[in-house]
């Protein structure tokens, strides 16, 4: 019906694959001949195997029929010139050389007859075995094995890919191969139909694009920070939570600490809902301190010491903070003005003794936080 070969059939599939993958719609197939042209090579021993570069052209979108026929014209005008060394053409062509790629093309597809049964040689026992791959030669090759019955006719096909895996894994070439026998299905029932719009993908594979990857409910813990916080020291008490330069806490350190800064911040006055500022240095305390607010109910507001002092007491004032934690030791707090503060620092956090939690009742709906955004469209203003 189309005067083609399935060398060309394959071809075409394998060009609308790539091109529906993304490769374009220049497609460059390696392809291999016999380099037996001439009769006068039929009785002589020897390896005349020579590579062809088959362009085949996808572009407009055309049905499988189409694309066929324009395998069908590359395949026939590179046969009249398959006698044509492929390092001629290289050494021709010139493309920029890389160690990690074939030249011209990354992609080998063969067609052949698949040895089964092995061949029937008088005076000799033969067998059939697979070789070894060792190394892929190129990015992935395709490999056709036609099947015979005992009167020649078809009896079925073998779809190979052999690719590297450094480029590749295994699940990403199932679905590929996948996608090329419904593409080949689809050539024979809807050869009409634009390679574009042939449905590649199983209903597996469907719904995990357009379900799976698209599923926006989360599930989010119920606990409070800090329950999975103490869930995590039960687990780990003895591992290394926090390393700021020399100093080193464990999650059951850490948790100590926490505890102890979160007494202090109650007996302060503060309570659950609370706002409190933390004007610290980036340290082992900070961390200490913004654990401790949330053990205490509080909701902490960071405060950056690049900042005017007019504008860190305009965001104390704007989120009613009732305290200030700081590690300055005297001085460089009166932003805070009458606010309560209470002074820490790497050793103190380090040290406190060992207290029980507070045992409050907090929710996962109450606010952890208050981050002031820069204020460069005008006034900052808090996220909760």
């Amino acid at each position: 019906e189309t005067g083609t070969t399935f060398f060309m059939v394959a071809q075409a599939a394998v060009a609308a694959l790539l091109t529906r993958s993304g490769a374009g719609t220049d497609i460059a197939i390696g392809s291999l001949v016999a380099g037996r042209g001439d009769e006068a090579l039929d009785d002589l021993v020897g390896f005349f195997v020579n590579t062809l570069v088959l362009r085949t052209d996808t572009g407009g979108d055309p049905s499988f029929r189409e694309l066929l026929r324009r395998a069908r014209e590359t395949d026939l005008a590179a046969w009249a010139h398959q006698d044509v060394p492929f390092d001629r053409l290289v050494e021709a062509l010139n493309p920029e050389r890389s160690a990690s790629r074939h030249p011209l093309f990354q992609v080998m597809l063969t067609v052949a007859d698949a040895v089964d049964p092995a061949p029937a040689l008088p005076g000799a026992d033969t067998s059939a075995s697979q070789l070894p791959l060792g190394a892929a030669k190129f990015d992935f090759t395709v490999n056709f094995h036609e099947h015979h019955s005992h009167d020649g006719g078809p009896a079925g096909l073998d779809i190979t890919i052999e690719y590297a895996t450094d480029l590749y894994d295994a699940v990403t070439m199932r679905a590929a191969a996948a996608r090329l026998v419904r593409l080949l299905g689809a050539a024979v029932t809807e050869p009409e139909t634009p390679i574009g719009r042939i449905d590649l993908f199983g209903e597996a594979e469907r719904a995990e694009l357009l379900v799976a990857y698209n599923e926006t409910a989360t599930e989010l813990p119920t606990a409070t920070l800090p329950e999975l916080f103490t869930a995590q020291v039960a687990r780990t008490p003895g591992a290394v939570a926090l390393v700021c330069g020399e100093v080193e806490l464990t999650y059951r350190e850490l948790d100590v600490s926490s505890d102890g800064l979160a007494h202090r911040l109650a007996a302060a006055g503060v309570r659950p809902g609370d706002r409190v500022g933390l004007f610290l240095d980036r340290s082992v305390a900070y961390v200490v301190a913004m654990l401790g607010v949330l053990k205490a109910g509080g909701v902490y507001v960071p405060l950056d010491a690049r900042q005017p002092a007019e504008r860190l007491g305009w965001m104390l004032r704007d989120t009613g903070a009732v305290l200030l934690v700081t590690d300055r030791s005297e001085g460089g707090t009166e932003f805070a003005g009458e606010l309560p503060v209470v002074r820490v620092d790497d050793e103190i956090a380090a040290s406190d003794g060992e207290l029980a939690p507070l045992g409050l009742s907090l929710s996962p709906d109450q606010a952890a936080y208050v981050m002031y955004t820069s204020g460069s469209s005008g006034t900052p203003k808090g996220v909760v």
